[in-house]
C-alpha cells in the first residue's frame, strides 16, 4: 500500500465515522463519534493542504466538545413514578418499544403480566425508562429494566436505583439475558453470581 492510498484511507475513515455518527440515537454517542471522525478528517485535510476543510472540521470538534461538556454539567431532572399493576400507559409504552426490548434482551419473554411491582422514570412528562419485577421478602426479581435509546447513558438506572431503598427494597436480582446488559449491570453495582446478578443495598 503506497502513501497516497494510506492518505485516502484516512479520509474515507473520517468521512465514514462522521456519517455513522448521525445514525446514533444517543446525542452523547453522536457527538463523540462525530468528534472522532472530524479529528481524523482534520488530519487528512491538513495532509492534503485543504486548510478550509481542516478549519471547518476543527470547528466541528470544538463545537462537539463544548456541548459534551455542557451536557455533562447539566443535571437531567427525572421523575420517579410507582406503577399500578396492569397500568395501561406502561402496556402502551412496552408495545411501542417491543422491537427494541427484544433486541436489547434477546431470548427474554416480553410477557410481563406476572410482574407485581413496577416503576417508571419520566423526563419532561414522557416515559424514558421502566422497571418491572416480582417483589418477595424485600428482594425485587427484575423482569424488565429498560430505557429508551435517547436515555441509555446509565443516568436513568442510577436515578431509579437510588429511589428503591425508600420503597422498602433491600436487594435486586436479575436472571435474564446479559448479552448487551453486562456493562450496565456492572455500572449500577450488580455482582455476577452463579447464573444470575445481584445488587444488595
Amino acid at each position: 500500500m503506497n502513501t497516497n492510498m494510506i492518505i485516502e484511507a484516512i479520509g474515507y475513515l473520517g468521512s465514514a465515522l462522521v456519517l455513522v455518527s448521525f445514525l446514533m440515537a444517543s446525542v452523547v454517542k453522536l457527538r463523540i463519534i462525530n468528534s472522532i471522525g472530524s479529528i481524523i478528517f482534520t488530519i487528512y485535510a491538513f495532509i492534503i493542504h485543504s486548510y478550509p476543510t481542516a478549519l471547518m472540521n476543527l470547528c466541528l470538534v470544538l463545537i462537539n466538545i463544548y456541548y459534551l461538556i455542557k451536557m455533562s454539567n447539566t443535571a437531567v431532572e427525572y421523575d420517579f413514578i410507582k406503577l399500578k399493576k396492569d397500568d395501561s400507559i406502561i402496556r402502551h409504552f412496552i408495545e411501542c418499544h417491543k422491537d427494541d426490548i427484544q433486541k436489547c434482551f434477546p431470548g427474554n419473554s416480553i410477557d410481563f403480566s406476572t410482574a407485581d411491582t413496577g416503576y417508571a422514570v419520566c423526563h419532561k412528562g414522557n416515559p424514558a425508562g421502566v422497571l418491572l419485577g416480582k417483589l418477595e421478602n424485600n428482594n425485587l426479581d427484575i423482569m424488565l429494566d429498560y430505557s429508551t435509546p435517547e436515555y441509555r447513558d446509565f443516568s436513568i438506572g442510577k436515578f431509579l436505583i437510588s429511589k428503591l431503598p425508600d420503597e422498602g427494597i433491600r436487594s435486586m436480582t436479575y436472571r435474564g439475558s446479559d448479552t448487551y446488559h453486562k456493562a450496565y449491570l456492572s455500572k449500577v453495582g450488580f455482582k455476577q453470581k452463579d447464573g444470575f446478578y445481584e445488587k444488595v443495598f
